[in-house]
């Protein structure tokens, strides 16, 4: 059995009450934990533009090429790139800022298998989290704009976290960089019409 097979089947095995309530108790002191070094490190880097995109996205794939030549043109301009830390597209945002010098951010998730960090992260700038709710309210909190590029389920589910989230920016404008939607564009252009957010699309 391996070991991500056995972290499920452990998860599935009968708990009584009184473990639940002792694992609920510290696993909110976890979750601090990982708010608490989110906020210390990024709270420094200043000004970022997060990239999403699939993981699974091949280094000689044009959107490879593309995401890396958007975040060189991000980073050149001051901005710090922030990825999910991972491979394919998110690698590719991570290359491009580190190319050029510029500030690259990984915030990698940890899973039982997959998910590993890229190589083209900034030592002092990866961040692991144990969950997706953390993380994500990292990528919401310190971006100043969004670029998504094409995706699965885990990108559209970040893109709209991000749309939904735009109430909260009170009057500071969010920009979308938004690549080859397909059908999806049609919801991101519902939101345009009543001034949500701001769309343009990549060919």
């Amino acid at each position: 059995m391996t070991t991500g097979e056995s972290k499920i089947r452990n998860s599935f095995a009968n708990k009584t009450w009184q473990e639940i309530k002792v694992k609920d108790s510290w696993q909110i002191f976890k979750i601090m934990s990982e708010f608490v070094d989110g906020f210390e490190k990024l709270a420094k880097i200043g000004p970022c533009v997060s990239i999403f995109g699939s993981a699974r996205t091949p280094e000689n794939h044009k959107y490879y090429q593309m995401t890396v030549e958007i975040a060189k043109l991000l980073a050149e301009k001051g901005y710090g790139v922030i990825s999910g830390g991972g491979p394919g597209i998110m690698e590719a945002a991570n290359r491009g800022a580190h190319l050029v010098g510029g500030k690259s951010v990984g915030l990698n998730i940890e899973l039982p298998f997959e998910q590993f960090h890229n190589s083209y992260i900034d030592r002092d700038k990866i961040l692991t989290f144990n969950y997706f709710f953390v993380r994500k309210v990292m990528f919401m909190k310190y971006s100043q704009g969004y670029i998504v590029m094409p995706w699965r389920f885990g990108t559209m589910d970040e893109l709209f976290e991000a749309i939904t989230s735009y109430p909260d920016r009170k009057n500071r404008p969010l920009p979308y960089r938004i690549s080859r939607l397909g059908i999806l564009g049609r919801f991101v252009r519902m939101d345009r019409k009543d001034h949500a957010c701001q769309c343009i699309y990549l060919s």
